[in-house]
């Protein structure tokens, strides 16, 4: 019912009725025209009796009797009304198939069950009463005078004319009606299959289009804050590659680092999204000590936490602020409360939280003071990275998709937190996310 990429419904439609008026085949209408004509020869045959039995016309009788068969063709359409026909030519003792089948047509049709007792009890009675009067006439006619011997026969006789069609007209009637609310069922069930593969589908397309969305973000936390930065030391290498050739080399090495620590991150994301399970630690390039990118070479700045696991860490924000530092960037980390482990989605989400704020400034207000706050609370962690208006500095002509302030609203939302970014009194900007400490899993 799938193919790939679409799915398509298929539900069975029910046969209709291919016959002609009120007939569901053309098979059904030769059986009524088959079953009319040895009715209608049968009543034609009883009618010229009748005739010449009570002194009438015999033409008059076979005519009265081929139309009183005859209209056995209209049982499917109006079962009472031949059931009615069949009754009113009872005394005449002519039309038993007319009855017959009659009775039967009645009890396999639709027709409220009290409607049909009263037919079948009305045609019990008027077979029971012509039986009896012509049996009681033939047992006087042989000597006969005891008239219980004519009122058994007699009920033998109507009861034996009219139980098996209904009887077997109520088992075909129910039969049907169980066949019919099978395939009813049945064509329901294909139904909720069919919705079911459809809604399958859309959620399969909406899980791919969330893992695309998902790796686009990812790659755009790792890739834009190290280039960014790169981008950054390289504008400064240029000013101080003739003024002080040691700050030049040492900025040159951490352009090297930098480089080899985004390849490194970006190969490992590569081999998720190839093998589907996560990339083995391929000995990454160790986060340099980011403060030693413009001062003197031999001094030593922080040495940072190797990105690993499940991922950067809140414990890896001060290399982060450092390396902010080292571009520039006038930064300041505080933090309140008292740091624990947390879930590792939501020391991700908060990390890279501050990481594309900080992107951010760099690309948007070179120069801007910048406050970075992270509060730990007893069921959340709250991060704020706020700054300044910018200087007056030139700015990197960094790129800028649009994209960071919405990923990282859609990574907050994701774990159940809240975010909020916007311009702040002082000319600046605000990002401010605040994240269950257990998070969403």
């Amino acid at each position: 019912m799938t193919t790939t990429g679409e799915t398509v419904s298929r539900v069975p439609e029910r046969t209709v009725g291919t016959g002609p008026w009120w007939w569901p085949r053309w098979r059904s209408l030769v059986l009524d025209a088959a079953l009319a004509t040895v009715s209608a020869l049968e009543c034609a045959a009883e009618g010229a009796t009748f005739a010449h039995g009570n002194g009438l016309a015999v033409p008059l009788g076979v005519v009265l009797g081929l139309l009183v068969g005859a209209t056995l063709l209209l049982r499917r359409r109006w079962p009472i009304a031949v059931v009615l026909i069949a009754l009113a030519v009872t005394p005449a003792q002519m039309g038993v198939v007319l009855g017959l089948v009659s009775l039967y047509t009645l009890a396999a049709s639709d027709v409220p069950r009290r409607i049909i007792v009263s037919l079948v009890a009305m045609t019990v009675g008027g077979t029971l009463i012509v039986s009896f009067v012509e049996m009681n006439r033939n047992l006087v006619h042989r000597g006969y005078t005891s008239p219980l011997w004519a009122f058994a026969i007699a009920v033998l006789v109507a009861v034996g004319l009219t139980a098996p069609p209904v009887l077997l007209g109520l088992y075909v009637g129910a039969r049907r009606r169980l066949v019919e609310t099978l395939r009813e069922r049945a064509d329901d069930l294909e139904r909720e299959l069919s919705l079911l593969a459809e809604k399958a589908g859309e959620r399969a397309e909406r899980a791919r289009i969330e893992e695309r969305t998902r790796i686009a973000r990812e790659m755009h936390d790792v890739v834009a804050h190290r280039v960014s930065l790169m981008v950054v030391h390289a504008s400064a290498l240029r000013t101080v590659v003739r003024e002080d050739p040691d700050r030049a080399i040492g900025s040159a090495e951490l352009l090297g680092d930098m480089g080899r620590q985004a390849l490194n991150e970006l190969r490992q994301m590569l081999g998720v999204l190839r093998t589907g399970t996560p990339a083995p630690a391929a000995a990454p390039a160790p986060d340099v000590a980011p403060a030693a990118a413009l001062v003197p070479r031999g001094e030593a700045g922080p040495q940072a936490v190797r990105e690993e696991g499940d991922g950067p860490c809140l414990a890896q924000l001060g290399v982060l602020v450092e390396q902010s530092r080292a571009a520039g960037m006038v930064v300041s980390l505080s933090e309140e409360g008292d740091r624990r482990p947390l879930a590792a989605p939501v020391e991700r989400t908060a990390y890279r939280v501050v990481q594309e704020a900080l992107t951010n400034v760099h690309k948007h207000a070179v120069g801007a003071k910048t406050l970075v706050r992270v509060a730990y609370r007893s069921q959340e962690v709250a991060v704020l990275v706020e700054n300044g208006p910018p200087d007056g500095q030139p700015s990197a002509g960094l790129p800028s998709g649009g994209n960071g302030l919405v990923g990282m609203k859609e990574r907050v939302a994701a774990l159940g937190g809240g975010f909020v970014a916007g311009p702040n009194r002082a000319g600046g900007f605000r990002v401010s996310a605040v994240i269950p400490a257990g998070g969403v899993r």
